[in-house]
């Protein structure tokens, strides 16, 4: 039996304002618990709230690089439920009104592009955070509450079910990993998932292949991890599946994911939209959106990841795959960029910061900001190699010198003697591997040519490392090739 399914995001994504939606406390994660709050975002009698422009701006950022409708009149409204955690009794979200509707994030298949429906994003305020006495909710004795999270900007990105929905848990990942590299390129979020700033709630339903409409839908909470989400998705699809095989309805339910069992367990039943009885919040006024902000927010908008791609492709001759590693991060972008300027072979440049820059920056604990290295300094580095004035093992040293450092490859060249070999030396360094070595050389020119690169080894460990590799074995070669050694 054949079965079609949906899968719909709710995206939270904490925006990187300085302040709070709807007051001035700073927006600041590592601050001790409730330092950060005042009387309006906890919810006190009588204050009103004032709502952030920036983030107002980043949402209708995210709307224009989302290919969104952007509403020219948006409301605030109220939804309303209880948790320990969230001060005022609801939450200002949006309802009838959000800023931005209608739009699609295309992401790549093993069929080609699909352009995943995007059926709304709205802003809202985050409530607090329970900080529970042991790891384990059920064995905790008491719980604490923090509200410096209370009425941080949150931005919500919920996927359509009717018009291209997400189909499966493959691409599921690939559209969480193209909307989060989106938002942090166009600069509305960091997106540290580990920190909460980017978390879904999933919503999954199935119906045998060829019935109208889908059956009841599950939801699984607050997950931060794309493994974890992928994780629930192929348990969770399974589990409906066997229900419906066996003549029952999946229940409408919102359920959690057990990471260490790696299932689903149920939560509550799945609320709609009328338990929250929403209503217009009366202390905050309709928001006119005009077409000259929104002009003016287009201007400012960074060139998207897709786009950027391409560009890289032509304008640099790099591959596809070392242009989607390199426009991951916007600043790794930016750095290649910048180092191009100076760079004759772009394909050598790409390639040294993906396999060795990229490296030592996981080694040394160090992002493409906290680098000592500068764009200008590793374009040196590259000409050194292109214009070989120096090996790439030599290359490999240098570099690991510079991010220690932080001086430039001339200097450490010059400091700790790295310059080449002169092809005289070279000559006379290889002869004397080879009067070391006579039994391998009788076995090359017996006809097995694997030896040499054993011979380009030792030359290479006798030099220091500051040989041509390519240089060693054609002396190599032609002082073998003059026939055997003399005894």
């Amino acid at each position: 039996m054949e079965f079609e399914t949906i899968i719909c995001f709710e995206t939270h994504v904490e925006l990187d304002t300085r302040s709070k939606l709807f007051c001035t406390c700073p927006v600041m994660h590592d601050a001790p618990p409730n330092t950060n709050i005042c009387p309006i975002c906890t919810g006190h009698p009588g204050v009103l709230p004032v709502v952030n422009r920036k983030a107002v701006e980043y949402a209708i950022r995210a709307g224009l690089a989302l290919n969104c409708r952007i509403n020219p009149i948006s409301r605030f409204a109220r939804k309303n439920y209880f948790y320990p955690d969230l001060p005022k009794g609801y939450q200002i979200s949006q309802y009838e009104t959000p800023f931005c509707e209608d739009g699609y994030l295309e992401i790549e298949t093993d069929n080609g592009p699909y352009p995943v429906g995007i059926k709304r994003i709205h802003l809202e305020e985050d409530a607090g955070k329970l900080i529970h006495s042991t790891d384990s909710f059920e064995s905790s004795t008491y719980s604490l509450v923090d509200f410096n999270r209370a009425s941080v900007p949150l931005l919500e990105i919920v996927n359509d079910h009717e018009r291209n929905p997400i189909r499966s848990a493959t691409e599921a990942r690939t559209y969480l990993e193209t909307l989060r590299q989106l938002l942090i390129h166009i600069g509305i979020s960091r997106c540290i998932m580990e920190k909460g700033q980017m978390r879904c709630d999933v919503n999954i339903s199935l119906k045998k292949r060829g019935e109208k409409g889908f059956g009841n839908r599950t939801e699984i909470k607050n997950m931060s991890s794309f493994k974890a989400i992928v994780d629930a998705l192929n348990y969770e699809i399974e589990r409906q599946r066997k229900i419906i095989i066996r003549g029952d309805i999946p229940k409408q339910e919102t359920r959690l994911f057990d990471e260490k069992r790696r299932i689903t367990v149920p939560m509550r039943t799945k609320e709609d939209a009328p338990d929250y009885r929403y209503f217009p919040d009366p202390d905050l006024v309709e928001i006119q959106i005009d077409e000259k902000l929104i002009e003016e927010i287009r201007s400012q908008m960074p060139e998207l990841p897709q786009k950027r791609l391409i560009r890289l492709v032509d304008q640099y001759g790099i591959s596809k795959d070392e242009a989607a590693i390199i426009i991951k991060e916007r600043k790794i972008t930016d750095f290649f960029e910048e180092a191009a300027k100076f760079c004759k072979d772009t394909k050598r440049l790409s390639r040294w910061i993906i396999n060795e820059l990229f490296r030592l920056l996981k080694e040394n604990s160090l992002t493409i900001t906290m680098s000592p290295i500068t764009p200008r300094t590793f374009s040196q580095l590259i000409e050194l190699l292109t214009n070989g004035e120096i090996t790439d093992p030599i290359g490999k040293i240098v570099l690991e010198e510079m991010i220690k450092s932080g001086k430039d490859p001339f200097t450490i060249i010059r400091e700790k003697e790295l310059q080449p070999l002169e092809e005289s030396n070279l000559v006379e360094i290889v002869r004397e591997v080879l009067n070391k070595n006579r039994d391998i050389i009788r076995k090359i020119i017996s006809g097995d040519p694997r030896p040499i690169n054993f011979l380009v080894g030792q030359v290479m460990k006798s030099t220091g490392s500051k040989a041509d590799p390519k240089e060693a074995r054609k002396i190599i070669e032609e002082l073998i090739s003059k026939g055997p050694p003399k005894e």
